[in-house]
């Protein structure tokens, strides 16, 4: 079995207009089936927005809407989609980000992948490490780094 992610709206953004940036590799490993990317039908409905926003595509050329669409069919394919997200965690401070979490929670996945400071602070609270010890939320370039140690180490 492969190691579970999920990425933030945001780790998308950068992955689909940045072609050499780290968020751009963290899709690769989902593409080449390294990571099992975990999504859901309301993160997926955000990441179509965010990517197809006038604005958006106005700052990123690359991302035309042909584009836009044949990445999303891609992640959809290379994807584990889960049907019900329980929300298991409330977040006070950015209730915009619970569907993250708990996707990550709900697809016992390993790693929230994002750069979202509310979202990384949350490995400093004692309590949520406690509650979910076995995930890490991590900025695009730790994950590719411990994606690279567990391959090195033979992990699943």
């Amino acid at each position: 079995m492969t190691l579970r992610a999920v990425f933030d709206c945001m780790v998308f953004l950068q992955g689909a207009a940045r072609p050499a940036g780290p968020a751009r590799a963290c899709l690769r490993l989902a593409e080449a089936g390294k990571v099992t990317l975990c999504i859901s039908a309301s993160i997926l409905a955000e990441v179509r927005d965010v990517l197809t926003r006038p604005k958006t595509q106005a700052r990123f050329p690359l991302l035309t809407p042909a584009w836009v669409e044949e990445l999303l069919q891609g992640i959809v394919g290379k994807s584990l989609a889960i049907q019900h997200v329980p929300a298991a965690f409330a977040l006070e401070r950015d209730p915009k980000d619970e569907p993250y979490i708990n996707l990550a929670i709900a697809a016992a996945a390993k790693f929230l992948v994002t750069r979202d400071k509310d979202l990384l602070n949350l490995m400093s609270d004692s309590d949520f490490c406690q509650r979910y010890p076995a995930l890490s939320i991590l900025d695009p370039v730790a994950f590719l780094k411990a994606v690279a140690s567990d391959e090195a180490e033979g992990s699943p």
